[in-house]
């Protein structure tokens, strides 16, 4: 890890205005989109730690705690919106919610020991996916088959699980499902913004004991969590979140997903030049 004196000098105005703007803008596409918005947070997050002088390799599991933990402020504001015009489907949500409990604490555990290479891979290759789905617009079959609660638990693990490797995803995969099971894309939106909740918790503890012992040198993280970046990105997330959520309800989507889309791709891929050797 970087020393304490060089990481506390790199904690300037400048990085406190970076991080409300991007909190700004990630709260703003978790609202309107239904999704959490990590695409473009962990790579922005990963080239500012590794800029700050943070071990590259705990530079990734920093960037993902971090996110996670910034999900939690802004899911909240973005339920809060979705919920007071009937758009979440709670009973999707106590039966996706005890899965996603059980798939991601500890898929959090196991990556805070995977080589971070692998996990920047495994992002990337996630992004394109979830990037090609919003471009094509491509969207699954509907399902003739009722939703089960064994379906929505099953479903849950594999979203907790993603999701708690990459921090994105739940949003993406949740409202998939739910449309292959025929639930309106408004409600799956508001319901996919509920799920994320349970998920940001979850991962966010996991990454914060996973990271305890191994972050201690650095005097501004808890764990895998950087504060400075949390409570700055969470503060303008929590706000831009509301505004997003009432936008989803008034707004076509199809042109902003195309947007996001092509940016989460550039970013992600970008996200890989700390871990390539030329």
């Amino acid at each position: 890890m970087a020393s304490a004196g060089l990481y506390a000098g790199m904690q300037g105005v400048e990085w406190i205005a970076l991080y409300l703007a991007l909190g700004a803008f990630v709260g703003f596409m978790a609202g309107l989109l239904g999704i959490a918005g990590g695409g473009i947070l962990v790579p922005w997050l990963v080239s500012i730690f590794t800029y700050q002088g943070i071990s590259i390799g705990h530079v990734v599991h920093l960037a993902l705690g971090t996110s996670l933990a910034c999900m939690v402020i802004s899911s909240t504001a973005s339920i809060r919106v979705h919920a007071s015009r009937g758009a979440v489907v709670w009973q999707a949500v106590g039966g996706m919610a005890p899965g996603i409990i059980l798939g991601a604490f500890p898929a959090t555990q196991i990556a805070a020991n995977v080589n971070p290479t692998y996990i920047a891979v495994f992002f990337a290759l996630f992004m394109a996916v979830v990037s090609g789905q919003m471009l094509l617009n491509w969207q699954p079959k509907p399902s003739q088959k009722p939703v089960s609660f064994h379906g929505l638990m099953v479903a849950g693990v594999g979203i907790g699980s993603i999701s708690a490797l990459a921090a994105v995803g739940g949003g993406f995969l949740a409202v998939a499902y739910l449309g292959h099971k025929n639930v309106d894309i408004k409600k799956a939106i508001g319901t996919s913004a509920a799920i994320g909740f349970p998920l940001a918790v979850t991962g966010a503890v996991g990454y914060l004991i996973s990271g305890w012992s191994k972050t201690l040198g650095n005097p501004y993280a808890l764990g895998f969590i950087d504060v400075p970046a949390f409570l700055a990105i969470s503060l303008a997330s929590s706000i831009a979140a509301s505004y997003g959520a009432r936008c989803s309800h008034s707004l076509p989507e199809a042109h902003l997903k195309k947007i996001f889309a092509v940016i989460s791709l550039v970013l992600s891929i970008k996200m890989l030049v700390p871990f390539v050797q030329f």
